[in-house]
C-alpha cells in the first residue's frame, strides 16, 4: 500500500468531515431574538460611546436592551438617565437593572415608580454585589433579604415584566447547585418572566444547566448570556468574581496578543460565533449579548446568526 492510498486515521476523518461540512452560518433564517446590556458611562467620551452603540444595534430590532446598576446602587442616577434617554429617544424597549444592596425597600420604591413615570417597563432584578469586593452580603435593615423578596416587592409597585440572573456554572456563594437552583426557581415563582444567564464559554455548560432547571420544575424562558472577550485580563477578572470556567483553550488561543487588538477582536467575534451557532443547534432562539458598551463584536455576531437590520428601524438610521 503506497503512501498515497493508505486509509485515512480518525483525527484525519474527523478533519475531513469538518472541511465537507456545510459552512456553519450557511442558511441561518434570522429567527433568533436578542438584546444587549449596557454599563451607564462615567464620562461625555463614554456617553458618545454608548450611544453610537445603541444607534448602531436599534436596527436589528432587539427584544430590549438592559442598562447596569453599580455595586450598592453607586451609579443610580447615572443608570436612570441612560435607560430614560433609550425610552425617550429610541424604538427599543428599556430595561433597568435594580440591586436591592443598601437600599431600603422605601428607597427601592422610589427608584423603580421613577422608572414606571419614565415609560420603563422591564426591570432586571438582582439581589447585587456588596459595595467593596470580598465583602459578604447583608440585607439593608429595612431593605429586601433576596432578589426573590426583590421580585416579589416591585410587582407590587407596579406590573414590571422582570428578568432575573441564572447562573449556569453556579453562583460562587450557592452551596450547590441544587440549591442555587431552588433559589431561581423562587424568583421565578415571585413573579419573574425569564432569567438572563452570567456567561459562559462552552455550550455544554449551558445545555447543562437548562436540563438541571428542567429537571427541578423550571419552564420560564432562559436566556444564555454571552460576552465577546474585547479585553483578556478583564474577562478573567469578570469570571473569577462569578464563577465562569475559561477553558484552557481559550487562554491559547489568546496567547500572545496583547499587543495586537484587531487580531483580538477577530479571534473573539469567531469564538463567540461558534458558541452561539452552537447553541443555535441545540433549541436556542434567544441571545443576550454583554456588549461592554461597544457594538461592533455583537453586530457581527447577530450578523452571522442572519440577523439583519429591519426596514423601519434602517430606515430610521439612515
Amino acid at each position: 500500500m503506497t503512501e498515497h492510498t493508505r486509509p485515512l486515521g480518525l483525527n484525519e476523518l474527523e478533519e475531513a468531515k469538518r472541511a465537507l461540512d456545510v459552512p456553519l452560518f450557511a442558511g441561518l433564517s434570522g429567527d433568533a431574538d436578542v438584546s444587549f446590556e449596557f454599563f451607564p458611562p462615567k464620562s461625555e467620551k463614554m456617553e458618545q460611546t454608548l450611544w453610537d452603540s445603541v444607534v448602531t444595534l436599534e436596527p436589528l430590532n432587539p427584544r430590549f436592551v438592559s442598562v447596569t446598576y453599580g455595586a450598592g446602587g453607586s451609579t443610580r442616577e447615572r443608570t436612570h438617565a441612560t435607560v430614560a434617554r433609550i425610552a425617550k429617544e429610541t424604538r427599543i424597549p428599556a430595561a433597568a437593572h435594580l440591586t436591592c444592596v443598601g437600599a431600603s425597600k422605601a428607597e427601592i420604591a422610589e427608584v423603580a415608580q421613577s422608572y414606571w413615570e419614565a415609560g420603563v417597563r422591564h426591570i432586571v432584578a438582582l439581589r447585587g454585589d456588596p459595595p467593596a469586593e470580598g465583602q459578604a452580603f447583608e440585607s439593608h435593615p429595612e431593605g429586601y433579604n433576596s432578589a426573590a423578596e426583590l421580585v416579589a416587592g416591585l410587582k407590587d409597585i407596579a406590573p414590571f415584566e422582570i428578568s432575573v440572573a441564572a447562573y449556569p456554572e453556579t453562583h460562587p456563594e450557592a452551596n450547590c447547585p441544587q440549591s442555587d437552583l431552588d433559589n431561581l426557581k423562587r424568583k421565578l415563582d415571585a413573579g419573574a418572566s425569564r432569567a438572563i444567564t452570567q456567561f459562559f464559554f462552552t455550550a455544554e455548560a449551558f445545555f447543562r444547566f437548562r436540563d438541571a432547571a428542567g429537571a427541578a420544575g423550571i419552564d420560564a424562558e432562559l436566556v444564555p448570556g454571552i460576552l465577546p472577550v474585547s479585553n483578556v485580563a478583564q474577562t478573567r477578572k469578570f469570571a473569577g468574581m462569578c464563577g465562569a470556567e475559561i477553558p484552557a483553550w481559550m487562554n491559547d488561543l489568546f496567547e500572545g496578543l496583547d499587543d495586537h487588538p484587531s487580531a483580538r477582536q477577530l479571534i473573539a467575534a469567531t469564538v463567540a460565533a461558534e458558541l452561539c451557532r452552537k447553541l443555535y443547534a441545540g433549541g436556542v432562539r434567544q441571545f443576550h449579548f454583554y456588549t461592554l458598551n461597544r457594538a461592533e463584536l455583537s453586530y457581527a455576531i447577530c450578523h452571522l446568526l442572519g440577523k439583519r437590520p429591519s426596514g423601519t428601524a434602517q430606515e430610521k438610521a439612515a
